[in-house]
């Protein structure tokens, strides 16, 4: 009943410390263009968006509401989305995901 004294005198450390910082280069280039960069890029696009918006606009919220921007303020997060000519709903900015071309909603 040796058996784990042997695998323990065989396991040892064959490379140096070298090959695992090499490693670790690898996958934080891997982190950084793989998931950070994305993320960073899809953030800064959508605070330009958020920059964009402007009273008239055909938007597309995260919902799936599609309405036109009736009512927008610098001061706060929040935006008078007008649905139809009877109804208006107030959603933060935050979950606007896209601008849509004029005539958008005429043509749904």
């Amino acid at each position: 009943m040796n058996f784990i004294s042997n695998a323990y005198a065989q396991g040892g450390a064959a490379g140096g410390g070298m090959e695992m910082i090499i490693m670790l280069g690898v996958f934080g280039l891997i982190f950084y263009f793989m998931i950070f960069r994305p993320q960073s890029k899809r953030v800064k696009e959508h605070k330009n968006l958020m920059a964009s918006l402007g009273k008239g606009d055909e938007v597309l919220t995260s919902g799936g509401l599609v309405g036109k921007i009736a009512k927008i303020s610098a001061d706060n997060d929040y935006v008078l989305l007008s649905l139809s000519e009877q109804s208006q709903v107030t959603i933060k900015k935050d979950f606007i995901t896209a601008v849509l071309p004029k005539g958008s909603i005429q043509s749904l």
